[in-house]
């Protein structure tokens, strides 16, 4: 429902927490918005995200795990996005955060599997970050190097700017952008940007 047959750039515009709760909006080329993301400036829990269509319809609903000791032991911090936002019950992805907090922290990247899981799958990750988020200098590469969406910012941008506020998103043909933007929303909670509180 939301891949397409060519190449698709998106242009990402955050929102202040302070005026709109935060979160970032996602347009087209013809400034129409496609996909928005609230954080917990809107929804008021945090570790819990929503991305909606340009109509305001919940697409995914994603929560980060909460582990207690458990999760201060392991590498990694746990998200997960949900297809059926009312119902919660068919997860369709699983990010895996490396945990700084942990009792031996790694510098593992950020990966990303599809749930259910594949038979015969090889990796237990179908995708990992390339580059880093808060430079707006990253892609999302698939288990055999291939890139299927890469953020960047317009160098005329950059040179304005002192903050990335204001970044594109390049999405493969028949990558579904929804996948896209509930990753780079989890991203965007990771590294403290506009869904984080």
């Amino acid at each position: 429902m939301y891949c397409s047959s060519s190449q698709v750039v998106l242009v990402v515009r955050q929102r202040p927490q302070a005026v709109g709760g935060g979160g970032f909006v996602v347009t087209d080329c013809s400034q129409k918005v496609v996909f928005q993301v609230d954080g917990c400036g809107i929804l008021g829990k945090k570790g819990e995200l929503i991305l909606r269509d340009g109509d305001g319809d919940n697409i995914l609903l994603i929560r980060q795990l909460k582990g207690g000791l458990v999760q201060a032991l392991n590498i990694y911090k746990k998200w997960k996005g949900y297809y059926d936002y009312e119902g919660l019950e068919k997860s369709v992805f699983s990010i895996k955060e490396p945990n700084k907090n942990a009792c031996f922290p790694t510098n593992n990247p950020v990966r990303i599997s599809i749930e259910p899981k594949v038979n015969g799958q090889v990796k237990d990750w179908n995708f990992e970050i390339k580059g880093h988020f808060p430079d707006k200098n990253c892609s999302i590469v698939d288990s055999m190097g291939n890139i299927i969406a890469q953020v960047g910012v317009k160098e005329e941008i950059e040179r304005v700017m002192t903050r990335k506020d204001l970044y594109h998103v390049v999405v493969q043909p028949g990558i579904d952008q929804a996948f896209v933007f509930g990753v780079i929303a989890v991203l965007d909670y990771i590294y403290h940007e506009s869904t984080w509180c």
